[in-house]
């Protein structure tokens, strides 16, 4: 009986950083691009007219991110969103370490295949520093989500945040990771 074993990503991620490196002239270890956190963030405009939505989104997200959410709030009041200061109006979670990796898994093998009509995601989303926004259309697309439970479909954006790294680097760390891009 043979077995397949498939690297997780941060097995992968040592062997394209080694490449970059050798690729672009990086000969100190420290000075290689390094994924140092992803961020989690939803947002609920919903949330000024049903206050509970909030705590809904926040337990969804703690699902997705395998740790607890932090529920955020307005820092002033704006009229036209119907929103004041110290409102809860979203829910954030930051990951690091292994959980990071376990996420960048999740995301890259399970997720993003999942959404439906895929041509792969955009290449045009970072900035200047090469770290990478993707905004994911609705939650459901994560295993933990029990879609029998999901009363409110929601959006959330995800940063991939990368140290000493440029757009065309970033780009191609995570390409080697196995990011579907689209072409250009």
């Amino acid at each position: 009986m043979t077995e397949v074993l498939q690297k997780t990503s941060k097995e992968v991620y040592a062997d394209v950083v080694a490449e970059l490196a050798k690729t672009n002239g990086i000969k100190n270890p420290m000075a290689a691009p390094k994924i140092t956190k992803v961020c989690l963030n939803m947002g609920v405009g919903r949330a000024a007219a049903d206050g509970q939505i909030i705590n809904i989104v926040a337990d969804h997200l703690s699902l997705i991110a395998g740790q607890k959410a932090m529920v955020t709030k307005a820092k002033k009041s704006v009229a036209q969103f119907r929103s004041r200061e110290g409102m809860k109006i979203g829910a954030k979670v930051t990951l690091r370490g292994d959980r990071m990796w376990a996420f960048l898994d999740k995301l890259i093998n399970i997720a993003i295949p999942r959404i439906r009509d895929f041509r792969g995601i955009s290449p045009k989303s970072f900035d200047k520093q090469g770290n990478y926004g993707l905004g994911i259309t609705e939650q459901a697309i994560f295993p933990e989500v029990v879609l029998d439970r999901l009363e409110h479909n929601q959006g959330l954006d995800v940063t991939i945040c990368i140290e000493n790294s440029s757009k065309e680097i970033s780009l191609s760390l995570l390409k080697g990771l196995g990011m579907p891009f689209r072409e250009r």
